[in-house]
């Protein structure tokens, strides 16, 4: 985990540090449909995924929402984690390299809570976003 985040040291403009995640390998895939029973064949049957119009399987959306996450956490700090939300929006094929990154968007309090808005995403090695998504964090002040 990074070092502790405060409120006012934050502000708006200010990115995360890129965790970088790849290639990814099939085995990873096949690893994570284990792990999540997640069994659509699409993501582990080259056939299936040939058939149904794909060029050849590929990584499932909540693989990438849990490498977003774990950069969130490392970033914001998990318990200051209020809510998220990812939008997947281009497959991750085996041997894409894959780059999280977040930005601060909006700083504000709300009562006592200390707020920041952020967006984050993922990009493949061609620039791509894979993933877009937006985090809510109330981060510990100094006072």
């Amino acid at each position: 985990m990074a070092e502790k985040l405060y409120f006012e040291d934050v502000k708006e403009g200010d990115e995360s540090k890129p965790l970088v995640t790849g290639p990814i390998t099939r085995t990873q895939i096949v690893k994570y449909a284990g792990a999540s029973g997640d069994f659509v064949p699409l993501h582990t049957d080259e056939l299936f995924a040939i058939r149904a119009g794909f060029d050849r399987v590929f990584a499932m959306g909540k693989m990438g929402a849990g490498m977003c996450t774990r950069m969130i956490c490392d970033w914001l700090g998990y318990q200051n984690i209020k809510k998220y939300a990812f939008r997947f929006t281009n497959q991750v094929w085996p041997n894409d390299v894959i780059t999280y990154k977040g930005k601060v968007v909006r700083k504000f309090q709300e009562g006592e809570a200390n707020l920041v808005e952020c967006e984050v995403w993922g990009e493949n090695q061609h620039g791509a976003r894979t993933l877009m998504g937006s985090v809510l964090a109330n981060l510990p002040s100094k006072r």
